[in-house]
Parts: C-alpha cells; structure tokens; sequence
C-alpha cells in the first residue's frame, strides 16, 4: 500500500511516523518548501509542489497511491483544495486531518473574523501595538490602507523572515514554537503590545499567547479558518487518521 501524507505539520510527522514501520505501507511525505529548514517526517520525502491539481493527479497515478492524507496547515486553502480535485479525478481517497480549532474561554476577549482583511479593518479599534502571529505571508494585509492609523505598531512573528520591503512601524521577530506562557507574557510587557492577532491554527505548540493575553487582559482577533471543500472527509486525530488508512487499504487490496 502505497500512502501520500501532504503537510509538514505536526501531524503529518506522527502519522508518517506510526505508519512508516508497518509491513507493506510504503509511506511519502511531501513538504512544500515554504519554511526554511522544516522539521523532517521519517521515510522518504517529497520536496517543492506537484504543479497545482493535475500536476498532483499525475503524480499520484504515476506512483500508484492507493490513498492521501491532507495534513496541511488549516489555512493550506490552496493546497487542500488541490488535493480535493486530485483526488476526485483520480478515484484515490483523501482524508482531510485537520487538529481542532481553539475555543473560547472564560475571561478571554476573542473577536472572531472571517478574513486577514476583516481582522486588518478591526484591527484599529482595539489596539496600536499589535502582536501579530498571522505568518510572513499575511504581513501585506495588515500594512496596507486598513491600518494606515497614526500611532500603530506591529510585533511581527514569524518561522522565516517576511519579504522586503517591511515597513518602518513593523518589528520582526524570528521563532519557532512551542512558546511558554511566561515567554509570551514577558515579551507582551516588554514591547507593550495590547492586541493580539492570529489564527485559528489549533494545537498545543502556541497556545501560550492565547493565555497570556487572557491574563493580561488583551483583546484577541482570531481568524477564522477556511470551509473544507465540500464531499471531502475529516478527521480530527493521528489516531482516527490511522484507522482510516487502515480501512483504505483493506479496500486497495
């Protein structure tokens, strides 16, 4: 049996990982190459893209995958979406694995939204010095006409560094998660940061900035995440992901 796990997730990693010494499970993990230095899955890996929905069709025929798990990060809106049209011209089954979203608690003070835009149209509102952890890419959203307001200030967060040119009111940091609820607590009062933008990513890895601005008393903007594409299947779990793989290839065989 042969199983492609898209994403370099912590997810995709422990999946490949419990399937990779089964007998007869030949296991490819592929990584996009968006972050510099990933952490590796055990088994072989694939690098860079498929060239979009047929670029990724044909490669799944030509190395006769008799299933594909979707273990992208919950904003790889494009990526899942590939995997979704792939899979359907194809007739190899897809499993959506997506951990569970974060959820609101008591004392926190969550504005949810349903883009970067929107979260960039309420920023002004709720605060000037923003600690921002929306990744490189999102950079453009929050620097534009929304938030040209006199006196706003970003803490940007990031794996890798942004593009250039980055703007004068925007201070990169570079990290890789996880992150403790005492080192985001320090970093908050260290640069005076009163509000919180992120998204919806789930996971243990950085929840510590969602607690430390539940303690701090910081308003957050969370970004909702994007609809799955409609017919495919999800799973919440390494655990139900494995089953899953495991009924696929009772059926393949």
């Amino acid at each position: 049996m042969r199983v492609l796990i898209l994403g370099g997730t912590a997810e995709a990693r422990a999946l490949a990982a419990a399937l990779d010494p089964e007998p007869g499970v030949h296991v490819v993990s592929s990584l996009a190459g968006r972050v510099s230095n990933p952490r590796l899955p055990v088994g072989e890996v694939h690098e860079g893209g498929f060239g979009g929905p047929d670029g990724l069709a044909a490669w799944l025929r030509e190395h006769a995958v008799d299933a594909m798990v979707d273990a992208t990060h919950p904003f790889a809106e494009r990526m899942t979406a590939s995997a979704a049209q792939a899979a359907e011209r194809t007739g190899v089954p897809l499993l959506v694995l997506r951990r569970p979203g974060w959820t609101e608690g008591p004392g926190d003070a969550w504005h949810r939204v349903a883009s970067l835009g929107a979260a960039a149209e309420l920023l002004p509102s709720l605060g000037r010095r923003v600690f921002l952890t929306t990744g490189r890419r999102s950079l453009p959203a929050f620097t534009g006409a929304f938030t040209a307001v006199e006196g706003l200030w970003f803490l940007a967060r990031s794996v890798d560094p942004p593009e250039p040119p980055i703007p004068a009111n925007v201070h990169v940091v570079l990290a890789r998660g996880p992150y403790t609820v005492e080192g985001e607590r320090a970093l908050i009062a260290e640069h005076r940061l009163d509000v919180l933008v992120t998204k919806d990513s789930g996971g243990q890895m950085t929840t510590a900035k969602l607690v430390a601005a539940r303690e701090l008393g910081l308003p957050v903007i969370m970004v909702d995440r994007p609809p799955l594409p409609g017919g495919v299947r999800p799973a919440e779990t390494v655990e139900a992901a494995l089953e899953w793989v495991h009924e696929a290839g009772l059926h393949a065989g």
